[in-house]
Parts: C-alpha cells; structure tokens; sequence
C-alpha cells in the first residue's frame, strides 16, 4: 500500500515516522547518560524489500527508518531525484511509484514493497531522450536545474492523468512543484507542447 503521495495527506506517514523516532529516542537518550567506556551500539532495525526501479529488481535489507528518496539516492545512487525542502513541499524528490507521481522524501522505503518505482534516469533511452526531456530543452524549462527532475517527473503524470486541459489546469497540477528560478511559463509551454504533440507519455 503507497502512502503520501503528492495528492494524499501527510498524516500517515507522519505518525509511522513519529512512531519510529520514539523507539529510537530511548536507547539515544541512556547512550548519553553512560560513560563513553560503556557505551553500547544501538541495533538499527531492517527489513526486507523488493521492489523494481527503472526495469531493474532489487532485493535489499533497508533500515526502516530510511526514506525512499535515501535509499534512491545513498543506496542506490540514482542522484537524479534531488532532496530539496526533505518535508514534501517542494517537489524536487518526485519519483512514480506504479506510474503515480509521489514525493520520495515522504514515503519510507519499506513501505514500496514490491513497486515499480521510475526515476527521472528511467525516461530516457540510450538513444532518445523523453519526450518531456526534449520539450523542456526547446522551451528552456529550467534554469539552475534543481526541481527539474521533479518537475519533469509531474509534468509527465499532468498529461497521464488528464490534467493538461489548459494552461490554468495546468498550473494547478504543478502547483506542488517549486522552481526558485521562475521558470514556470516555460514548464507549462513544455507540458502544452507534448499535450498537442499527442506522444505518449
């Protein structure tokens, strides 16, 4: 089951990762009151997960406690998904996650068991870049570049799920992707420009 999606609320996953902070709190707290010759390692717990990213299974022991933009990004090393505010609110970490948009930094890992997660590195062939890839380059969607994966990422399930009507539906839709650069006529340009295009996406 997905939690946190961009359209869902935060709350679940709000209250697992406070549950999980409080099993941790205790050990943290008797490690400080001991003397540093008696300090005792704190076990960190992991489960089991298998999931698919970009085409490629994965089966790997993750610490519960790590979310599904760490374990992209330090386990996996698909840097492409950028961490940005890391509390789900500018959109730079969004990934799909069964081809729903999700942001990353809000969905522990553990809870993607057996997903089929694509990342912005997963678009693109060896030869032909997405078509979103291609239009935000002929539009000059991006700037510095940092949220451009994350927008890339929603601009794509913006055309999957109907949300490109116009140019104000448009800007609703990619209202959770921040660009610090402005940039953001130009990324509707693009996601209109594919719309009319009619290539899938």
């Amino acid at each position: 089951m997905r939690t946190c999606t961009v359209d869902e609320g935060r709350r679940g996953f709000l209250k697992k990762s406070s549950a999980i902070a409080a099993l941790y709190l205790t050990p943290s707290i008797l490690v400080k009151a001991m003397s540093i010759d008696k300090v005792v390692p704190v076990t960190v717990a992991k489960e089991k997960l298998s999931l698919t990213i970009n085409g490629k299974a994965y089966n790997l022991q993750v610490d519960i406690r790590s979310s599904l933009l760490d374990l992209l990004r330090e386990e996996i090393g698909l840097t492409g998904t950028k961490k940005g505010c890391d509390m789900g609110q500018c959109g730079a970490c969004i990934v799909h996650v069964d081809g729903k948009r999700l942001n990353s930094c809000l969905s522990l890992a553990v809870d993607n068991q057996d997903a089929k997660v694509t990342t912005i590195e997963g678009l693109a062939t060896e030869k032909q870049l997405h078509p979103m890839q291609e239009a935000f380059i002929k539009h000059d969607s991006m700037q510095c570049g940092y949220c451009t994966s994350g927008q890339i990422m929603s601009a794509i399930t913006c055309i999957r799920g109907g949300h490109a009507n116009s140019r104000q539906e448009i800007k609703d839709y990619m209202e959770g992707n921040i660009c610090r650069c402005g940039a953001y006529q130009n990324i509707v340009d693009a996601i209109i420009d594919v719309k009319q295009s009619g290539k899938t996406v």
